[in-house]
């Protein structure tokens, strides 16, 4: 339903006509032809007419409406749209990203052509995010050091963009697990939020900081944090050769998801990578009640367009 934002406005319509009663305008005198009476009373009485009438059709209407139009636009009309409302989950959901040396590596395929990790990683990692509404958001990045990459946001298309502007190097090229985590669970240690996940994504083996992953994962189940871990990469550290690089060390990441009560995936192609966020989906579902919210749609510059126009039109006509 229509309404107006500032319905106080409209008092300023009649502004105009009092102001033309307090400001009179005096009389303007000029030069005087004499004529004989009945030529003189024709003229008078046929000048009275059209001035009459024009005064009413131009010099009087037309500005009167486009005051009236403007004091329309000042008052504010709009009218109530639709909105869904938006789905709170009451949980806090960290994405911890890993960033290091060995993302580069062109072993993964995507839409069938070959990509990088990190491509994979950020394409299918800020859908999952996107998806996310309801949610508040933030993103880790490590490498040899840990950051937030983002804060705790229900922006969830925010947070999607930093996944997708993700870059190796910003955060130094070794693999540091367990300061992204503690990073993590530091900001999560504030949280009132009723759920408390993280989601931790590496293709390598901790090899930097002091602290062990293994403790990390039994501070978060003190904490009551859930960590779901994703092993990432074609070749596991068990399984790999002595001294091939690249590999991943799934057996730490799954220690660290069963010490803290959470899933453990093994990703070796997007293919994989895309069922585990669709799992994931599954394991922290978004619900809740909605959030209500008032949007409006605003028509004022229907009426102040018209105002200019027509402002405009009573311009040209006094030039011409």
């Amino acid at each position: 339903m229509l309404d107006l934002a500032d319905p106080w406005v409209l008092l300023l319509l009649p502004l105009p006509l009092l102001a033309a009663r307090i400001l009179r305008v005096g009389q303007v005198s000029g030069g005087a032809l004499r004529v004989p009476d009945r030529v003189g009373a024709g003229l008078v009485a046929a000048g009275q007419g059209r001035a009459d009438a024009f005064r009413i059709s131009s010099r009087q209407g037309l500005p009167w409406l486009i005051w009236a139009l403007l004091v329309i636009a000042l008052s504010g009309p709009r009218d109530l749209a639709p909105v869904s409302a938006l789905k709170v989950s009451g949980r806090d959901l960290a994405i911890v990203l890993d960033l290091s040396g060995s993302m580069v590596r062109d072993d993964f395929d995507l839409d069938g052509r070959q990509v990088t990790r990190l491509e994979a990683v950020t394409t299918v990692g800020a859908d999952f995010a996107r998806r996310r509404a309801g949610d508040r958001l933030a993103l880790v990045v490590f490498g040899s050091e840990a950051y937030f990459a983002a804060p705790f946001s229900f922006d969830t298309e925010a947070v999607a963009r930093r996944i997708e502007e993700a870059a190796i190097g910003i955060s130094g090229r070794a693999t540091n697990i367990s300061d992204g985590l503690g990073l993590a669970l530091k900001r999560l240690s504030t949280s009132d939020a009723v759920s408390r996940v993280v989601i931790l994504l590496s293709d390598g083996v901790n090899n930097a900081g002091a602290t062990n992953p293994r403790g990390v994962a039994e501070l978060a189940a003190q904490m009551g944090v859930r960590v779901h871990t994703i092993a990432l990469g074609p070749k596991d550290l068990t399984t790999a050769e002595a001294g091939e690089r690249g590999v991943v060390d799934a057996a730490t990441l799954r220690a660290i998801s069963d010490i803290s009560g959470g899933e453990s995936f093994r990703v070796r192609t997007t293919d994989d990578l895309i069922s585990v966020m669709q799992a994931l989906d599954a394991l922290e579902a978004t619900d809740g009640d909605g959030l209500a919210a008032e949007v409006y749609r605003d028509y004022w510059i229907w009426p102040a367009g018209a105002s200019i126009i027509l402002s405009l039109l009573l311009a040209w006509r006094d030039l011409t």
